[in-house]
């Protein structure tokens, strides 16, 4: 492992921080993707697709190396959520979350010697029933601005989910186990086990 440069596509500090937890060292090369669905995809689709693209473009400025790329999106029915442009967006989202299902794609690429590797991980989460003077509070913290959806499922002052189903770090940003799978079908074996490491950071 010590021959190879893992790189991560992506500039979100949640990205980093829950990579890290998988024990490999790893830089940060952001991709510059606008993300954006196309016609027809599915959310899931265009998680994929997403998350291909930016796994690409920093595989072709870096092509000795292995990339991750990762995208993240929010649907609810059937329109995808991406992260708010303004306050009244930010509102608008969270409104139409509160007190409901949802569902949270990630899409996940890793690249590398040639190969390309894709996972694809949803989770179901339900929003508690916020009221409208919380979602204010949030809107002024700042919280909602860099997040698919308007939302950050860890975040303790706002608490914005009532329960999930599936990989709660999916919902972060970055499904560490579906990750692993991927490394692992390049030879790439992380020291740590990515559901131990979620459960002793998150559980």
């Amino acid at each position: 492992m010590s021959a190879v440069t893992l790189l991560l596509a992506s500039q979100s500090p949640r990205r980093r921080e829950l990579l890290a937890l998988l024990g490999l060292p790893f830089e940060v090369f952001p991709a510059a993707v606008e993300e954006v669905a196309v016609d027809g995809e599915s959310p899931a689709q265009t998680a994929v697709r997403l998350a291909l693209e930016k796994a690409r473009v920093v595989a072709a400025a870096r092509p000795w190396a292995t990339v991750i790329g990762c995208d993240t999106l929010v649907a609810v029915d059937g329109a995808v959520l991406g992260k708010p442009a303004d306050a009244a967006q930010a509102r608008a989202m969270l409104r139409c979350l509160r007190g409901r299902a949802h569902s949270v794609y990630s899409g996940v690429a890793v690249i590398g010697g040639g190969r390309e590797v894709v996972e694809l991980v949803e989770s179901t989460v339900t929003m508690r029933d916020y009221t409208d003077a919380e979602i204010e509070r949030y809107i002024a913290s700042g919280g909602p601005f860099d997040k698919a959806g308007a939302y950050g499922i860890q975040c303790a002052s706002f608490r914005p989910v009532a329960a999930w189903e599936g990989c709660y770090v999916n919902v972060m940003g970055l499904p560490l186990c579906a990750l692993a799978r991927a490394l692992g079908a390049l030879d790439i074996v992380p020291p740590v086990d990515a559901a131990a490491a979620c459960r002793f950071a998150y559980r």
